[in-house]
């Protein structure tokens, strides 16, 4: 496995690290001083980043993860939102602002994406982590959505969470808002894999390594149909046909020749 810290990096001093490392993009939230609240302006930067790991075919999967050991991250900046408040700018709920929804955005990546949580994930962090295909994680990190206890809405949380775990239990962290650890996380089948703090991104780019190894065609694919048909009778869903059919693909040819061949195969993405 690659040194993460050999992967190319962008500028230090930014809010949001963008390195690479082989075919996986790793973001890294870099407001360490603010437990990696979500700026306006951080928001946007991942905003395009992910549109540009969407049309970049040396892309195949994408880990977002925070800097320093204290939080993944704290939800949105509220300090800024205070500011804004003050200086009387409207505040627009989620689904009225002129940006499109980071968390929808997120989860409509039609690429493989892991959040990769070096420390607690609140409010709307946990979303962000909630919008990911895949969780890592440790015990000592919390978890949960606070909003009701600022008057806020949870928007995208009360539509996710209660669709990852038991909906009685989505429900209470939603009402209550108070937050789970790391262990009952792992024990809902929020986190795919709970290990030490110092192995969360390790951990997260071994299992990217792993989905980068495959056909992207078939990645995507099954990615498509699994969360599209998740909502579909069970006929409709196995007639789904989104994006490019392996089946039909010069990557399925290629896949069955390198096994016979006993060799890695070599993707050519068509």
């Amino acid at each position: 496995m690659s040194n993460p810290s050999s992967a190319s990096t962008s500028q230090n001093n930014e809010e949001l690290l963008v390195t690479s490392d082989g075919h996986i993009k790793i973001l890294t939230l870099n407001r360490p001083e603010r437990r990696n609240a979500l700026s306006d302006s951080l928001k946007h930067r991942i905003l395009s980043e992910l549109l540009l790991a969407q049309e970049d075919d040396t892309v195949r999967v994408i880990i977002l993860t925070g800097s320093g050991d204290s939080a993944f991250c704290a939800g949105a900046d509220l300090k800024e939102m205070r500011e804004s408040d003050d200086q009387g700018i409207q505040f627009r709920s989620p689904m009225n602002r002129l940006e499109r929804n980071i968390f929808e955005v997120l989860l409509e990546t039609p690429k493989p994406t892991i959040a990769a949580m070096n420390g607690s994930a609140v409010a709307g962090g946990f979303e962000l982590a909630l919008a990911c295909d895949l969780r890592v994680s440790h015990d000592k990190a919390l978890f949960g959505l606070p909003e009701a206890k600022i008057g806020m809405g949870a928007n995208f949380g009360s539509v996710v969470l209660p669709r990852l775990i038991p909906v009685t239990k989505a429900l209470e962290m939603l009402m209550t808002g108070e937050y789970i650890d790391g262990a009952e996380a792992f024990q809902l089948g929020l986190l795919n894999r709970m290990v030490e703090p110092q192995e969360v991104l390790p951990t997260a780019l071994k299992l990217a390594q792993a989905i980068a190894a495959n056909a992207p065609i078939s990645v995507r694919r099954v990615k498509a149909v699994a969360m599209k048909g998740l909502n579909l009778p069970v006929h409709e869903a196995l007639r789904q046909d989104p994006g490019v059919n392996p089946y039909l693909s010069e990557d399925r040819k290629e896949g069955i020749k390198a096994r016979l061949e006993k060799r890695k195969p070599v993707w050519q993405n068509r």
